[in-house]
């Protein structure tokens, strides 16, 4: 009992004496000021962890190149020849890519009609191949380009203005099968129709009254566009 009293006067002393040394050392450590270096790192900290944030690009920064009425939709040069095994897988890959957004795509096939392949050739100014995306009237490029911007999160933002599908992505026309062309009902595919012969030709030939021409209602491969779904 009588410990703990002394205990207590000497605490009692140690807090009114403000010569102690003991106190002053410990007010001292209290009131040590900061490293001019420390004020320095906080001082630079926003800089270094605060960063803009990254901007997505828009339509406006890629190559104006418009296809025939691609001005307000998605036109996709494409082929169906599996002769060139990567030419086709990208097709394949882009084409599947593009579907998963269930947006409205323009398909031009140019081995089912040669004039989508001139019409390609024009546009960019020489012998491509494809796949080659266009989207409302520039050109985002092949299928590394494309391939490029999904995985980057940036194609999503390039397709928000395109008109949706309707949610349906295996849409099939009932015409088509969605190959977009028929066969021509004029020539059967077989790019020839028989005419009559008109005066000069039964004057100067047998007595046969037809001849054979050229079909003018399909393209080089005997096919039409078909009218439901391009």
């Amino acid at each position: 009992m009588k410990a703990m009293q002394q205990g207590r006067r000497f605490l009692k002393k140690l807090k009114f004496n403000p010569t102690n040394t003991k106190i002053k050392g410990l007010i001292f450590h209290l009131n040590v000021p900061e490293s001019p270096y420390v004020k320095d790192r906080k001082h630079k900290e926003p800089e270094t962890d605060i960063l803009d944030p990254e901007e997505h690009p828009s339509l406006s920064d890629f190559e104006e190149k418009c296809p025939p009425g691609g001005e307000n939709s998605v036109i996709f040069y494409t082929t169906s020849l599996r002769g060139i095994r990567k030419t086709f897988e990208d097709c394949s890959n882009v084409r599947f890519l593009l579907n998963s957004f269930k947006i409205t795509i323009q398909e031009r096939d140019v081995s089912m009609d040669m004039g989508y392949r001139e019409e390609l050739w024009e546009i960019l100014g020489g012998r491509v191949i494809p796949p080659k995306v266009f989207v409302k009237g520039r050109c985002i490029g092949g299928a590394d380009e494309i391939i490029g911007l999904h995985e980057r999160g940036e194609l999503k933002k390039l397709l928000e203005e395109v008109p949706s599908n309707g949610g349906i992505v295996n849409n099939v026309c009932n015409s088509c099968a969605n190959l977009r062309f028929l066969i021509c009902t004029s020539c059967n595919g077989s790019r020839k129709v028989y005419e009559e012969k008109d005066d000069d030709h039964q004057h100067h030939k047998e007595d046969n009254e037809f001849c054979i021409k050229k079909c003018n209602d399909c393209n080089e491969n005997g096919l039409v566009k078909c009218p439901f779904c391009c």
